[in-house]
């Protein structure tokens, strides 16, 4: 089973690397190398590091 979660991106440190948020004052570094579009403020899906996929708005759960 693989898992990944949903996180805003709230830091964009370089073009491969950002730092998002995942809810309840979780921030961890993140690499954006496979969403390279990805913008300040919108949500990714992470998995085991990586942004996997950006979200649109409505798909993120309502705890952000």
């Amino acid at each position: 089973m693989c898992l990944a979660f949903p996180a805003k991106v709230i830091e964009i440190i370089d073009n491969e690397k950002a730092i998002a948020d995942f809810g309840n004052g979780v921030k961890k570094q993140i690499k954006i190398m496979l969403t390279p579009d990805v913008k300040l403020g919108e949500y990714v899906l992470v998995h085991v590091g990586f942004a996997i996929e950006k979200l649109k708005e409505g798909e993120v759960c309502s705890s952000f």
